[in-house]
């Protein structure tokens, strides 16, 4: 089995022991998803299964999207609501300019320093593994960029916000960060991501849905298959004699009409539609398999 499961991933598991779920699915075949979400965290988790696992390269700079509820008043330890209270709780009453006016702020490119509990390292470390021993986490901050960010609800001192932002962009930081600018503190009290690249949410499955499938033997129809992924790089269709080339990792040649012509990568597939590979362009019109399935 080949392609991408979109997972609708509960709170409470880990991104890791999805995985492990899926891949007990799919009969112990090789699978990995395409970015992290927190355990509290729900919403679009993508795995990738088998093959399609090489392609994974090319999700790592895609957009993410998110819708947050984040409880102003005090901040904690992690930035979540897992964590432990920092300071004392302030009582507050968010007035919706003020909040509008401070989410400009962090619109656009900024820096972000990540959450001390988080899977970034210092020094080979990952940070959450410090902050569990108490032991001091100093992370740099990243630069990152905010696409969009948009105040979907304000009641009481809960804001709900939309968030459409680069990779590596933290939720958690961003909630945290607009705290101390609005000088009541912050935190996230729920978090939903809603895509990430072409997955959305609402083509998501439950894991209860996908063991459904599995047991009426219907799992392929959760897999969205090789050919399908990564959309943005254009399609060039190939004979029978270049699709054998292309599996020795031979260089091939695609049509001067059309966007294939000029573009820097290519998926190529076989005469039936299958995925061949990813190429990369080497010189006018020709490519090389950078990704070979």
């Amino acid at each position: 089995m080949d392609g991408a499961i979109v997972l609708d991933k509960p709170a409470g598991i880990t991104s890791f022991a999805a995985v492990r779920k899926i891949r007990r699915l799919v009969g112990g075949a090789k699978v990995g998803h395409l970015g992290t979400l927190d355990p509290a965290a729900t919403g679009v988790l993508p795995i990738v299964v088998g093959r399609a696992t090489r392609l994974a390269r090319f999700y790592l700079d895609h957009r993410r999207e998110y819708v947050a509820r984040i409880r102003f008043g005090w901040s904690t330890s992690t930035y979540d609501a897992e964590g432990i209270q920092v300071g004392e709780a302030k009582q507050v009453e968010l007035d919706e300019s003020a909040l509008e006016a401070a989410l400009e702020s962090f619109r656009g490119c900024v820096s972000q320093v990540p959450p001390p509990v988080s899977a970034k390292k210092v020094d080979g470390v990952r940070a959450y593994k410090l902050a569990r021993k108490d032991e001091p986490v100093e992370l740099e901050p990243a630069a990152i960029e905010v696409h969009a960010l948009e105040l979907l609800e304000l009641a009481g001192p809960i804001a709900t916000v939309r968030c459409l932002c680069s990779a590596g962009t933290y939720i958690r930081s961003l909630a945290h960060d607009l705290g101390a600018a609005l000088g009541c503190g912050a935190h996230v009290c729920g978090l939903n991501r809603t895509k990430v690249g072409e997955f959305q949410l609402d083509d998501a499955h439950s894991l209860q849905r996908l063991e459904e499938f599995q047991a009426e033997d219907r799992l392929e129809e959760a897999v969205r298959p090789p050919a399908a992924l990564v959309p943005g790089i254009p399609v060039e269709r190939v004979d029978a004699v270049t699709a054998a080339r292309i599996r020795h990792g031979q260089d091939f040649s695609v049509s001067a009409l059309g966007e294939c012509a000029t573009a820097q990568l290519v998926k190529a597939v076989d005469p039936q539609g299958h995925l061949l590979c990813v190429g990369e362009a080497v010189a006018p019109g020709w490519f090389h398999p950078l990704v070979v399935l």
